[in-house]
């Protein structure tokens, strides 16, 4: 993993603290863990001063946390050195965490990496309206339905919703996406195609034939499917078994010697 390092001091705040609301938040996530254990807090915390801040974690509010947590600054700058989840530098408003492991590329996110460096420029840059940024992340856990993206917002008052998936995308779909994103218009999340979340596109292959979901003797006619509204009867109690008959003992045969 390459060094990363803190955003230029010139970038930085020079200070930062949690709001009222969200300070009262990580009061109650620190109280979680037993005494001498708040430390453990630290990965939740530092993910808030991330959003508070706007989508990118200063120094101050690294430190900020630390001292929240009684820890050593330089501890608490490890962690948010270590996870990627961090940004270190400030992000677009829009940020867009474009997947680039094995199953993605091979439905084409390549021609997506191509295109946020052309729309957008190197991971982690800020366009000059200050609305995109972009980088390069491993799997999202989307992998049915790749290639995939995930797009935060860092102004919660957007109309976008922060961390939406967009999946099933394609040079074409996400420029829409970059484009309306942009001009402020609504977004539609998950799928781009037309898939069901993650249903097979073009609707079920298996499984089809009906007479599947009928039911034998003691249920609706044979020509009649299952509904959900059909009464189901109770069996019998897992718990409740008739008692076990013993096996009669097998002769041994080495007694008749």
């Amino acid at each position: 993993m390459a060094v990363r390092r803190l955003a230029d001091p010139a970038l930085q705040p020079k200070s930062f603290a949690f709001t009222v609301e969200n300070l009262d938040w990580a009061k109650g996530e620190i109280a979680k863990y037993p005494e001498g254990r708040q430390h453990s807090a630290i990965i939740a915390l530092l993910w808030r001063a991330q959003e508070q801040a706007g989508g990118w974690l200063p120094q101050k509010a690294i430190e900020h946390v630390a001292d929240l947590l009684g820890m050593p600054k330089i501890r608490a700058l490890e962690v948010a050195t270590f996870y990627t989840m961090f940004n270190l530098a400030p992000v677009g408003r829009f940020h867009v965490q474009l997947c680039g492991t094995t199953p993605c590329v091979l439905r084409g996110a390549d021609k997506l990496i191509k295109l946020c460096h052309e729309r957008i420029g190197e991971p982690l840059e800020v366009t000059s309206d200050g609305k995109l940024s972009w980088i390069e992340v491993e799997c999202l856990g989307a992998c049915v339905n790749g290639p995939m993206a995930q797009i935060s917002c860092a102004n919660p008052s957007a109309t976008q919703v922060n961390y939406d998936y967009y999946e099933d995308l394609s040079p074409e779909s996400l420029t829409k996406i970059l484009d309306d994103l942009v001009a402020g218009k609504t977004v539609k999340g998950g799928p781009q195609v037309d898939r069901q979340l993650s249903a097979p596109v073009g609707g079920p292959t298996t499984l089809t034939d009906p007479a599947l979901y009928r039911r034998g003797s003691g249920g609706p006619r044979r020509d009649q499917a299952l509904r959900d509204a059909a009464t189901k009867k109770p069996g019998e109690p897992a718990n409740v078994r008739e008692a076990v008959t013993p096996k009669p003992q097998i002769d041994d045969s080495s007694r008749r010697r």
